[in-house]
């Protein structure tokens, strides 16, 4: 129920259209509901085919939810249902549900968040302004021919994020770390990773652990700091690869590569990496080999593992395991199976557990994609 709208009026002009629209009082109270139209609010409905959905659960009770769905076609995230129960409005559970939608669309680069709303919802449409989000567009016949009449017009409001221009290499300092550095280092590793592969992570303890490991490589590993900040950090270990169980070869390869999420997209992992690979280069080091993320390291020149007959250890081979030459033709005869320092495999959750007692409590979050 609602006893202000916003006006939307649509006139033809000599010069084509103008569009008004402006708050104003009804002259009784309106009631709109979706049940008007026999499509009730529901999650999960088969036209939003890859819908995901979070709740805020009170004693067992559902009194908030957002539903997105990816809108693969155009890069976008669509806000398909938001709502909380009025009992705990305005308390701060939506803005806190917009963050989560905020915080998927990031992770997933998508070029902006869009939603629906309708004239008549007075109270959408400025909580949704209130959250940075604009007007992009309108329907006047999406729910009757009459919808201008009726004062209850589709309209669409688009948040877009922040445009990041690339940071210089003389804007930020590129070291090694201190045992000063170390805590700030590990925090930003979670933060970097926090909910990104599983609930919650493990890389802040893998940096832990990997400092302490003989296959460590202190002398390529390198932070990026910024106003004092740790902003960056990539990490090197020694790793092999062995021919049918007999011959090996040394090579080396780096992970974590991460960077404080709000630096993200600013160009600082880049800037990592492309330094560290002159300098592993300088040291005679033929090639690295890595697990990563394949939307990001070929446009560095990294190719898949087959490209240099390598696999995994269960001689496999997809598009996350990946290598690349730090001299021409580095690792023409580097052939057989990859193999990392164990200290990748030895994370045991229960001492990961206790070691996040290290750091402020994070909340875990289930998003798509993860791995499990």
């Amino acid at each position: 129920m609602t006893d202000k709208y916003y006006d939307v009026l649509v006139n033809k002009t000599d010069k084509g259209f103008s569009i008004e629209i402006e708050k104003k009082d009804f002259a009784e109270p309106v009631t709109h509901t979706p049940e008007e139209y026999n499509f009730p609010d529901k999650l999960y409905e088969d036209h939003w085919e890859n819908a995901y959905a979070w709740g805020v659960l009170v004693n067992d009770e559902l009194v908030a939810a957002i539903e997105t769905d990816q809108e693969l076609w155009s890069n976008r995230l669509r806000i398909t249902e938001l709502w909380v129960a009025e009992k705990y409005q305005k308390q701060g559970i939506g803005h806190a549900l917009i963050e989560i939608a905020k915080e998927q669309a990031r992770r997933e680069r998508r070029r902006a968040i869009i939603l629906e709303t309708q004239s008549c919802n007075v109270n959408a449409v400025d909580f949704y302004q209130h959250e940075g989000f604009s007007l992009i567009g309108m329907d006047t016949c999406c729910y009757r021919n009459n919808d201008l009449q009726r004062k209850e017009v589709r309209l669409e409001f688009g948040w877009f994020p922040e445009e990041k221009k690339k940071v210089k290499r003389e804007e930020i300092e590129i070291r090694m770390e201190t045992k000063d550095d170390w805590y700030n280092v590990e925090l930003m590793t979670q933060h970097a990773f926090w909910n990104k592969h599983h609930l919650g992570c493990v890389e802040h303890y893998l940096v832990h652990k990997l400092r302490q490991d003989k296959d460590y490589l202190p002398e390529l590993s390198r932070i990026a700091v910024k106003d004092g900040a740790v902003i960056g950090c990539i990490m090197y270990s020694k790793a092999r690869v062995v021919v049918d169980g007999a011959d090996t070869h040394e090579i080396i390869t780096f992970g974590p590569l991460c960077v404080e999420p709000k630096w993200q997209g600013y160009g600082v992992g880049e800037l990592l990496l492309r330094e560290t690979m002159n300098l592993a280069a300088n040291k005679g080091y033929k090639g690295i080999v890595i697990f990563g993320e394949p939307d990001y390291y070929p446009r560095i020149g990294f190719k898949t593992c087959d490209n240099f007959h390598i696999t995994t250890a269960d001689g496999k081979n997809f598009d996350a395991f990946m290598g690349i030459e730090l001299v021409e033709d580095g690792m023409k005869n580097i052939k057989g199976k990859f193999y990392e320092s164990e200290v990748f495999q030895n994370l045991p959750k229960a001492e990961v557990e206790e070691y996040n007692k290290n750091f402020p409590q994070l909340q875990k979050l289930r998003f798509p994609g993860q791995w499990d």
